[in-house]
């Protein structure tokens, strides 16, 4: 029988996910700036589909719950920044954070879609409605890889093709920019309320 002398996952595709502190309190207070950005302008489209989804980097806006959820966005995006790298210290580098709130409504939902540009994704979850089935409120990764339907007979899970979570209010979840994901119809009565973002890292000019 052949020895084996190494194991190693090529080409994974790290995620990690956080849970925020006094979440209840910033949650409460996010969700009344959310209420004043809606009245104030009627948003954009972009991968929403019958949501709201803010207008320009909600990050600039100087509230004080944004700017506390930007600053845990921001340390969580160290974290794994230096999980996946030791070869680069993420405080030498110059991070530019764009975030935006988005508002789905009973049907609403997030068409497939990556985030182009930048290296990191995230999503905080401000609103979560409980249902007791189906897919509301989940959000789905697909595999970014070609062929794997031929590998599906091995049922192995470094082969599936696409990863399901249901993440909880004050959960916050990163992923690689170019992994296409999507967010299922809110099949609740009650708003389901995110604030999604982006991370783009540049070296500093010298």
């Amino acid at each position: 029988m052949p020895k084996a002398t190494k194991y190693e996952k090529l080409f994974s595709t790290p995620m990690m996910r956080f849970e925020v502190p006094d979440s209840v309190v910033l949650n409460a207070a996010l969700l009344l700036e959310g209420e004043q950005m809606r009245a104030e302008d009627e948003g954009v489209s972009k991968s929403n589909r019958a949501g709201w989804h803010s207008r320009g980097n909600l990050f600039d806006r100087e509230a004080a719950c944004i700017q506390t959820l930007r600053n845990a966005a921001k340390d969580a995006l160290f974290q794994l920044t230096r999980k996946v790298s030791k070869k680069v210290d993420p405080d030498d580098l110059q991070l530019k954070l764009f975030g935006w709130m988005n508002v789905n409504p009973a049907g609403g939902y997030n068409a497939p879609h990556t985030h182009p540009g930048a290296h990191w994704s995230g999503v905080y979850y401000v609103s979560q409605p409980e249902i007791e089935e189906g897919s509301s409120g989940m959000i789905e990764f697909l595999d970014p890889r070609n062929e794997l339907p031929h590998w599906r007979i091995l049922q192995a899970s470094a082969f599936r093709s696409k990863k399901t979570l249901r993440p909880v209010a004050g959960e916050m979840i990163l992923f690689p920019s170019y992994l296409t994901h999507w967010v299922h119809p809110n099949q609740s009565d009650d708003n389901r309320v995110t604030v999604a973002f982006n991370a783009t890292f540049r070296r500093p000019k010298t």
